[in-house]
């Protein structure tokens, strides 16, 4: 991994751009801001991480790229999807289609419950084939059964021939992984792509998608908890907290000079075998954020995360911190943030 301090400046235009996007469902209790004014770049090639808790928008943000949430209950309030300089959000269904599954495909969380347990795997690859690349029944056959064997699926000539309750977890994550780039995308999200498998297998489902990118020169959106996963996988990470971008920094800049509260809360949730111990042996509590993700029915006066912040003043209170730039390529909103950057100005090595 590369120890620079900070995201070298891009030259070349992002494959895809989302501007102050606002994704809000209505319900009987209200309207949930559940993306409320995320704004983003992903390059050719490049990882790009979101992390942040449950209930923080990611998944809602890689569901609107695709169109896949239903309306109503929800709504696109404001922003610009841009891909490749088209924005996705003034397509209609039929446009979409031909995009979603081709151009930028998705690999789901629990691959149970997104395969069709009524169809063969190689029905459903070979499907997505034969939709978008319009070739003959046989040859999108012979297509799964390569793309099987590429995601290391052992005997996909069987395998091809069996339905999902038929496989094992990481069978089935690897023929999400299969389907997804059939078609050889130039956007894949993948939506906490390991988080039901054990550890094993989660190495060898990460490893096989950065080959596949390298290989294919594909650019990955990758949703997750799991900072481990961001520190081997990422190249830039964004956090969002409470349907918000809160921090935006290379993979590098975060680990070590996290801006934001929240981001430096979950920095210390980690375990750390190393510090598992204290000096008399005992075990050494880990550090965990008090709280919980605020409703987002509710607009809140001030900064999101300030009721469960440690540094918080009556200004963070009142008034809404704005996303800046504190360190090169290295945005916060947090009203202590500049208090961060001078602080780790010099740091220890």
């Amino acid at each position: 991994m590369d120890n620079s301090t900070a995201v070298a400046a891009r030259t070349d235009s992002p494959i895809l751009q989302i501007k102050d996007l606002r994704t809000f469902f209505d319900t009987r209790d209200g309207t949930v801001r559940a993306v409320n004014g995320v704004s983003l770049e992903l390059y050719a090639g490049e990882t790009l991480c979101i992390v942040g808790e449950s209930g923080c928008g990611k998944s809602v943000t890689a569901m609107t790229i695709l169109g896949l949430l239903p309306k109503p209950p929800a709504r696109i309030e404001s922003g610009e999807i841009l891909f490749q300089g088209t924005d996705l959000l003034k397509l209609d269904e039929q446009d979409m289609r031909a995009i979603r599954g081709n151009d930028i495909s998705m690999i789901f969380q629990e691959p149970m419950t997104s395969l069709n347990p009524v169809l063969t795997i190689g029905r459903q690859i070979s499907e997505v084939i034969s939709l978008h690349q319009g070739v003959s029944d046989r040859v999108a056959r012979d297509r799964a059964v390569e793309m099987l064997d590429r995601v290391r699926v052992p005997d996909p000539h069987q395998r091809v021939n069996e339905y999902p309750h038929q496989l094992s977890g990481g069978m089935r994550q690897r023929a999400m992984i299969a389907m997804a780039l059939s078609c050889n995308p130039k956007i894949l999200i993948a939506d906490e792509p390991s988080t039901a498998l054990d550890v094993t297998i989660q190495a060898q489902i990460l490893d096989l998608m950065r080959e596949l990118r390298d290989d294919f020169g594909t650019s990955i959106i990758l949703i997750t908890h799991d900072l481990g996963v961001v520190a081997e996988m990422g190249e830039r990470v964004l956090v969002m907290y409470a349907g918000e971008k809160v921090e935006e920094a290379s993979v590098e800049e975060l680990f070590h000079y996290p801006l934001h509260p929240y981001s430096e809360g979950l920095m210390t949730s980690i375990p750390r075998l190393n510090e598992s111990l204290a000096g008399d042996g005992d075990r050494v509590r880990l550090q965990e954020i008090p709280g919980m993700v605020p409703s987002l029915i509710e607009e809140i006066p001030g900064c999101l995360f300030a009721p469960r912040c440690s540094y918080a003043s009556e200004k963070c209170e009142v008034e809404s911190p704005q996303l800046a730039e504190y360190r090169k390529q290295h945005y916060a909103a947090c009203w202590e943030s500049s208090n961060f950057a001078h602080r780790l100005e010099s740091p220890t090595p």
